[in-house]
């Protein structure tokens, strides 16, 4: 069949063929995804453990070997990297390229939860995740206000921003950096407590059961069933300090008398720095399949609805 010569007798057939191709391809064109790096997926899992306070030749004996040992005999293992480091371990496991990236995830999860009474009792629970590629942070802004200081603003990005821009369409996760955390410090008087004969870890213990909301049960009141829960919490360091400890004999006692408690911030790990001088921001993440511009295009319109709502704010993006 002569293609061209049909066409030429039958025109109409062909310009509409062609009309019908056209949109399709412009349809398809605007529908495409913009992105850095493609969503694709390689069988490679990584297992994160963690023993705070644990040196590296103790980490490498007792955690990084059992969970070598354990995962080397799944099949479809090609090779397997470790990195020790003080109080933590990661193993990377890369599988051949045929081995299906969700089976080689269960197997390893199996694997190493078969090992887990052989690890050490006070190590973390072991995360098992598979490797992505979406994780790389497309956007960074840095916050600042003339009414808050450096913890008030740490906790308006974790509450306010985090919870705003995670409802925005194709953010994946929202990070901050820099800034500072809460903590609250009880720094124990050791001569007291030795006149009291108290430990620290009777201390502990008792303070361990400070922080408690857990079920109690059922009962009848007003003719109705309702839920009962048991609540033993404080709501500031104040309270914390005027909290009662049994000691010896019966004898009671509050937690001020043998220490001192202070609402302030814990020691800092990290900094985040921009043109020399420290700042609080954030750093987003797009979720799997999204686009990065059609996300930028939507975070920036929800900080504009922030600044909006809190004129104070100034939001700089740096990246």
């Amino acid at each position: 069949m002569n293609v061209s010569a049909w066409s030429i007798r039958n025109p109409v057939p062909g310009l509409v063929l062609f009309v019908l191709l056209s949109l399709a391809g412009v349809m398809a064109f605007n529908s495409m995804k913009i992105q850095n790096f493609p969503d694709i997926e390689f069988p490679t899992i990584i297992i994160n453990a963690s023993l705070p306070g644990a040196a590296p030749g103790q980490m490498e004996t007792e955690v990084a070997r059992k969970i070598e040992n354990a995962v080397v005999s799944v099949q479809g293992l090609k090779n397997i990297y470790t990195k020790v480091q003080d109080g933590s371990v990661v193993v990377t496991c890369e599988f051949r390229l045929e081995k299906p990236l969700q089976e080689a995830l269960d197997e390893v999860r199996s694997a190493v939860r078969g090992i887990r009474s052989d690890l050490p009792a006070d190590m973390l629970e072991p995360v098992i995740r598979k490797l992505e590629f979406t994780g790389t942070p497309v956007l960074a802004f840095t916050v600042s206000s003339p009414l808050l200081d450096e913890e008030g603003m740490s906790w308006f990005v974790d509450q306010t921003v985090s919870r705003r821009l995670l409802a925005v369409k194709g953010v994946g996760s929202v990070t901050r950096v820099g800034g500072v955390q809460r903590q609250v410090e009880i720094a124990l008087d050791p001569v007291r407590m030795q006149a009291l004969r108290i430990s620290a870890a009777d201390v502990s213990r008792q303070l361990k059961r400070v922080q408690t909301e857990s079920a109690g049960g059922r009962t009848d009141l007003g003719g109705s069933e309702q839920p009962l829960r048991t609540l033993v919490t404080v709501g500031s360091a104040t309270e914390l300090a005027d909290m009662e400890l049994s000691v010896g004999q019966g004898g009671r006692i509050r937690l001020r008398d043998i220490a001192s408690v202070n609402d302030t911030i814990a020691e800092r790990r990290s900094s985040a720095f921009l043109n020399g001088k420290p700042v609080v921001g954030f750093e987003i993440t797009r979720s799997r399949g999204a686009s990065e511009v059609d996300v930028g295009e939507r975070v920036f319109k929800a900080l504009d609805e922030l600044r909006a709502s809190h004129p104070d704010l100034q939001i700089t993006n740096a990246y």
